[in-house]
């Protein structure tokens, strides 16, 4: 599955039709707490690809390990990926979405859709 995952990453710019930006390192660390009460942190180290996709959009793509600690539980290593999107709109106007996974006994997937207002 993992093996995999990271072909599809390291692949997936061969079959983009626009030119690709190149390579990136993210690392991006994520606490959640609810009210008062702590409940971990996960921290993404990933590599990645960006592009565009014409003159008003752009893309990328970007997997590696996380580092899953929850209160009071063992770090955990898994696997996730992130894969996003953004397109002006207008000059002031964007819109974008990120789709993002993360392995382990319940798999996670979260999507992300927005609009950015610049003024």
């Amino acid at each position: 599955m993992i093996k995999s995952a990271l072909a599809a990453v390291v692949a997936a710019p061969l079959f983009a039709g626009a030119a690709v930006a190149g390579p990136y390192v993210n690392v991006e660390a994520n606490s959640a707490s609810l009210g008062s009460d702590y409940i971990g942190t996960e921290t993404d180290l990933h590599v990645g690809y960006e592009g565009d996709l014409g003159e008003s959009a752009s893309w990328y793509i970007q997997a590696g390990p996380a580092f899953v600690a929850l209160d009071g539980e063992d770090l955990e290593t898994e696997f996730s990926g992130r894969l996003g999107a953004e397109v002006a709109v207008t000059e002031d106007l964007d819109l974008y979405g990120e789709f993002k996974y993360l392995s382990g006994d319940d798999a996670l997937y979260r999507t992300e859709v927005g609009v950015k207002y610049t003024f």
